[in-house]
């Protein structure tokens, strides 16, 4: 008998910390969605200030990923969970590593943002601007369903996608036929063509977070499936 309570002490103990872990690591993915959402902001408002914000956020992020990391990695090694509780801990894992790779696009955003005086004078920045709210959505819809655990939430942010690669598609188009008519926008045509990737790269990023949240409502392995 004081056996068995002590294994269901220790259960509810393992509960609450991977409760504790899986806030975490939701507290993190409010900050990546708020570096996002500043880098854009600073690209269209030319805020140098709000650009050097986000680089220095990044530092935060980076060490709150190794700290989920390391909590993962002991709660496997010292419960050895399994089912549900393990692939939860498998979620985590890669979800946080998906979130610090957004954190790391949105400096790159915010370092573009430095160079630019005027973004608005190429014609590939209204292109960016739609690609925009269409990420931004993309990346909350990811992190709701995270949240959640919503399967089917997670499996409509997936249908999101191909919007912002026709999107990128477009600008890299445009790009190569403007910037030989208007060498003199050479620099900012490339800014702009890096904004678009590193943002395409965000809805890579939070579109594989969907998937990991796929495998944790249903088991089922979805990336790289064939359809």
């Amino acid at each position: 008998m004081l056996l068995v309570a002590s294994d269901k002490r220790m259960t509810a103990h393992f509960v609450n910390l991977l409760d504790d872990l899986r806030r975490r690591s939701l507290r993190m993915a409010s900050a990546v969605e708020d570096m996002v959402d500043e880098a854009c902001e600073a690209v269209f408002t030319l805020d140098h200030t709000l650009a050097r914000r986000v680089i220095a956020r990044d530092e935060e992020i980076d060490a709150e990923e190794v700290a989920i990391e390391s909590e993962a990695i002991r709660l496997m090694a010292l419960y050895q969970p399994m089912g549900s509780d393990l692939r939860l801990l498998c979620t985590i894992l890669k979800a946080t590593n998906d979130l610090e790779r957004v954190a790391d696009c949105a400096v790159n955003i915010a370092e573009r943002a430095r160079h630019i005086e005027a973004p608005g004078s190429v014609a590939e920045a209204d292109e960016v601007r739609q690609m925009v709210p269409l990420v931004r959505r993309l990346l909350r819809g990811a992190v709701q369903s995270y949240s959640t655990g919503d399967g089917d939430a997670a499996r409509s942010v997936l249908s999101q996608d191909e919007s912002i690669d026709a999107l990128y598609g477009q600008i890299i188009r445009r790009v190569v036929n403007e910037a030989p008519k208007t060498p003199d926008n050479m620099a900012l045509h490339l800014d702009m063509l890096s904004i678009a990737k590193n943002l395409e790269r965000v809805a890579d990023h939070a579109t594989n977070i969907a998937e990991d949240v796929i495998f944790l409502a249903t088991g089922q392995i979805v990336r790289h499936a064939v359809t």
